[in-house]
């Protein structure tokens, strides 16, 4: 007789997984799916589903699906909460980016230059915005002002079939956008199509008619069923110093506004740009100011590192040659006749935190110093004109609920009414509204979105591949001062957004990674055959062994 043949020893997780679960412990608890919101999504102010955009992109290769596919159904999934991707792509700070959880590895995913890249291919493909429902409603709804937050509500509320008018002072659409953003960050023509998506479903736009003025909110409410109150700052606010109303010191949304529409502005050689407050309008004017051939010198009486302006535009400005005067405030002006030839300014030192948390900036006795001027921009800070609109302030400003209600009743209101914030707040602020405004119109209740934030602490960051953030390429500084209106940064390239995508760690959802099914020991996981779908769980195998939950790495698994 022949010798037996030695049956073959299945080793590690092969063994593992062929194992019967007989005489094994066996525990209580049992894997669930929960889905959790990732940071990105928790932090972003127009609400935007980004991980579900992003990692579109992500995963179009293992779907079956071309880069043109992915990028058209990412550009549908964006849109569906804000209408604005190309142009929040390029004007918003990104404030989901710090709170990304890729940021413990090797930084945050570079989630704006994504953003930009979907809309621009929205833009560039001429893709529709999508109707909820082709029934037209009989209600109507009057927007006043024709900024992001404005066209934000009206999309929202055309988009579920009522009528939506937007009134809007000036002879343009698009607000600060427009006024108050310059063509190298913000090209015009990207926002001119972002709009006239907005108009093809059908909202109406009234230009040139001030409300207020014009047409008073009373008589808006006897010709429509709501009203979306989305005032622009366009005001600029004053230093509060002797000489300011000499004709060579502007506000800086004053000159922004002067710039855009055209008008030759005589600035001499030496320009101040003042920054108290805000930020990101002192850079803007400054960096104008610089392309028009003036030496420039910015003051904030903070350091570097309280500057609420825009980081990268911060650091583009100082590579153009832009001199920031830190730790200085403003004390008045040196004339000559009726105009302004030096800055009075002082020394300051960072004491206790104020309100903001920020370190409170206080003056160094005998630290004065001038700066010369030709001519002074106050960027200190703005707000919206409110005249005809008392009967909806509370104090300085229009306060609202956290559905956008103000204290008239069938009267909304958001964005800079309500505080100067970021564009992508405004753009929340008019969905949100649009969405209070349905459901008054429908008598329904909002729905409470309990879902939790995942963080890192349940996740398994070690089953991530290292992969480095892709950085866009934009113009040098003699290309950049050489023209006014050429837009600075590029943007990724086609490979680079794939890449930058596939950095998404898919946080609290599931993304087809096959750790569950390779790490579980009972066989108690189905691997769907189709690529991109949810697995499923065969609890009659299971014994509670937690490993699913233990090396899924992304924290969707849980146990119950």
């Amino acid at each position: 007789m022949g010798k037996k043949k030695k049956k073959k020893k299945k080793g590690g997780l092969s063994r593992a997984l062929a194992s019967s679960s007989k005489g094994r412990e066996q525990s209580p608890l049992r894997p669930k799916y929960v889905e959790k919101k990732p940071p990105c999504q928790a932090t972003c102010p127009s609400g935007n589903n980004i991980r579900e955009f992003v990692r579109t992109i992500a995963q179009a290769e293992r779907v079956g699906q071309s880069n043109e596919e992915a990028l058209e159904r990412a550009w549908q999934v964006y849109t569906n909460t804000s209408p604005f991707p190309s142009v929040c792509g390029r004007v918003c700070p990104a404030p989901c980016e710090t709170e990304c959880n890729r940021k413990e590895l090797e930084g945050a995913v570079s989630i704006n230059k994504v953003e930009r890249a979907i809309g621009d291919y929205g833009v560039e493909k001429g893709l529709g915005l999508k109707m909820l429902t082709e029934e037209k409603k009989p209600q109507k709804v009057a927007v006043i002002g024709g900024g992001p937050s404005g066209f934000s509500c009206a999309y929202q509320l055309a988009r579920r079939g009522y009528g939506a008018t937007v009134f809007e002072a000036l002879d343009k659409p698009g607000g600060m956008l427009r006024w108050g953003i310059p063509g190298y960050r913000l090209p015009e023509s990207v926002l001119d199509a972002e709009i006239q998506k907005i108009l093809d479903l059908g909202v109406e736009l009234k230009c040139g008619v001030k409300v207020g003025k014009d047409v008073s909110i009373d008589e808006l409410q006897q010709s429509y069923d709501a009203i979306y109150v989305a005032l622009g700052a366009q005001q600029g606010v004053t230093l509060g110093v002797d000489g300011e109303e000499a004709p060579n010191v502007f506000s800086g949304v004053d000159f922004l506004s002067r710039f855009h529409h055209g008008e030759q502005l005589d600035l001499g050689s030496d320009v101040v740009v003042i920054i108290v407050g805000g930020g990101d309008t002192a850079i803007d004017a400054a960096r104008i100011c610089k392309r028009l051939g003036a030496n420039v010198t910015v003051l904030y009486r903070r350091t570097l590192e309280e500057m609420p302006a825009i980081k990268e535009e911060v650091e583009e400005a100082i590579e153009e040659g832009i001199k920031i005067e830190f730790l200085a405030a403003p004390t008045g002006f040196k004339k000559e006749g009726n105009l302004v030839t030096a800055m009075r300014c002082i020394r300051m030192e960072l004491g206790e935190p104020d309100d903001s948390g920020r370190r409170r900036p206080v003056p160094i006795e005998g630290s004065e110093f001038e700066i010369p001027a030709s001519a002074v921009i106050s960027a200190i800070s703005q707000k919206p004109d409110f005249s005809g609109f008392e009967s909806l302030l509370d104090g300085k400003w229009i306060s609202i609920d956290d559905q956008g209600a103000t204290k008239v009743d069938g009267i909304w209101a958001g964005g800079d009414v309500a505080q100067l914030d970021l564009v992508t707040t405004a753009v929340g602020h008019g969905r949100r509204a649009a969405e209070a405004i349905e459901r008054k119109f429908l008598g329904t209740a909002a729905e409470p979105d309990n879902m939790p934030v995942i963080r890192t602490d349940k996740m398994r960051l070690d089953h991530y591949e290292k992969a480095e953030r892709q950085e866009p390429a934009s113009l040098n500084v003699d290309e950049r001062l050489g023209d006014v209106e050429k837009e600075v940064n590029l943007g990724l390239a086609a490979g680079q957004v794939i890449e930058e995508s596939r950095r998404c760690m898919s946080c609290g959802m599931c993304f087809d990674c096959e750790k569950c099914w390779l790490f579980c020991q009972d066989q108690a996981i189905d691997k769907p055959l189709e690529k991109g779908l949810i697995y499923k769980f065969k609890l009659e195998n299971c014994t509670g062994c937690k490993k699913c939950a233990e090396e899924c790495p992304c924290g969707f698994i849980e146990m119950h």
